[in-house]
């Protein structure tokens, strides 16, 4: 690199690949503020490797450093999460038309592969298997690269990315979901929630539905567990409504690619509602109430 332009071409490369970058890193942490703390320690790398040689390849050399920076960052967010009050979800990012520019999370290029759903199955994987699958399964990167990504031999990543698939694949099959339904759906449930009518909930879920709601001790949530049955869930969601509707308002916007409810109070987003489907049947219910991570959605 010329050294007259070295600032400005680390500073141009970055920026170009930083999309990619935060979709990498959100997808292995599922924090917001602690994707951005390891971007911060990526560019701090890169800009200090800017000023040797030229880098060949700064796609695979920013994932690198990223990945690794991750997974350094894992152990600390796991035992932050074992003193976490409740059930833990991940970050809710919107995603699709809805974002605005000035987000940070509209920087989450592939967030939308990665619902929340699947967020919540990635949790289960060690974390060699969770970067093996962010890798290969959502950002299509070959074995060969992974490898060299992770300072491992391609063998032990392919044996690594076979586990996590077949973890991935046991708790979460893959099911193709029309967006178009999925807003259907999420429309008629919350339609549902608001009227009180039981029997509609009812009929909307599945026998084994869950309802996972995560207040973080800071907001309204379903108890300290998930909640299992249909029945259960239908008189938690309407009465809680009923109890709490009033100068609620109700909207609907993608969140990590799916069609989502958003709760709003006086211009503040106070929750929001996302549907795991199979067909028309939800089998999932994500709630997430904890102010401190909806402060992206509005």
């Amino acid at each position: 690199m010329d050294p007259g332009t070295e600032p400005d071409t680390a500073t141009a490369v970055f920026t170009d690949h930083r999309e990619l970058l935060f979709g990498i890193v959100y997808a292995m942490l599922g924090t917001v503020a602690d994707t951005e703390d390891v971007l911060q320690e990526t560019w701090l790398s890169w800009e200090a490797r800017s000023h040797g040689a030229p880098i060949d390849h700064p796609r695979a050399y920013l994932a690198r450093v990223a990945i690794n920076a991750a997974l350094a960052r894992q152990d600390a967010v796991r035992r932050r999460r074992e003193t976490y009050v409740g059930p833990w979800l991940p970050e809710p990012v919107p995603t699709g038309p809805d974002r605005t520019a000035d987000d940070t999370a509209d920087r989450a290029v592939h967030v939308e592969s990665v619902s929340m759903a699947l967020m919540v199955v990635l949790e289960s994987l060690t974390p060699a298997e969770r970067a093996v699958f962010v890798l290969a399964d959502v950002f299509g990167y070959g074995l060969g690269e992974i490898a060299a990504m992770l300072g491992r031999t391609p063998a032990a990543v392919r044996q690594t990315a076979h586990r996590a698939r077949g973890h991935v694949q046991a708790r979460r099959p893959k099911y193709r979901i029309d967006p178009a339904v999925h807003r259907q759906v999420t429309e008629r449930f919350m339609a549902a929630v608001s009227g009180g009518d039981l029997d509609a909930l009812i009929n909307l879920m599945a026998p084994d539905v869950v309802l996972t709601c995560d207040g973080g001790g800071l907001a309204p949530a379903a108890g300290p567990r998930p909640m299992h049955g249909p029945e259960r869930i239908a008189e938690f969601l309407a009465g809680r409504f009923l109890r709490r509707g009033e100068g609620l308002s109700v909207g609907f916007q993608p969140v990590n690619g799916s069609p989502s409810a958003l709760m709003v109070r006086d211009g503040a987003v106070v929750g929001v509602l996302m549907l795991d489907l199979h067909g028309e049947t939800v089998t999932g219910v994500y709630a997430v109430t904890n102010p401190e991570k909806l402060t992206r959605l509005h």
